[in-house]
């Protein structure tokens, strides 16, 4: 067990350091970094989607509606201070947390 916790602490700073680094990047271009989306429902042309951005200092996440006959609408957000995303994140799914680690290691070089 203390081997994975090891694992967990080093995974934790790691995307904490990749998301520092990704947050001044965001301050120098003034474009947020979008770490994940994911459609939630389709239908007749409209969905529902979940997005988490990377702006400077936090993550940001939205539940929006668009599309068709619907405009676009935003249902709730969330919004994460970069030193406690890390650890929210690897509890609620190690798989997204992989994935936005390979992205933004992909991003930032």
């Amino acid at each position: 067990m203390e081997g994975q916790i090891n694992l967990d602490s080093y995974q934790i700073r790691h995307l904490h350091d990749l998301l520092e680094r990704g947050s001044n990047a965001v301050e120098k271009t003034e474009n947020p970094i979008i770490l994940y989306r994911q459609i939630l429902e389709e239908e007749d042309g409209s969905f529902e989607e979940i997005v988490w951005s990377l702006t400077v200092g936090y993550v940001i996440e939205q539940r929006i509606s668009s599309g068709g006959p619907i405009p676009p609408s935003l249902h709730s957000q969330d919004v994460f201070a970069i030193n406690e995303y890390p650890g929210r994140l690897i509890k609620k799914s190690r798989k997204r947390f992989a994935d936005i680690v390979s992205l933004l290691e992909r991003e930032l070089g």
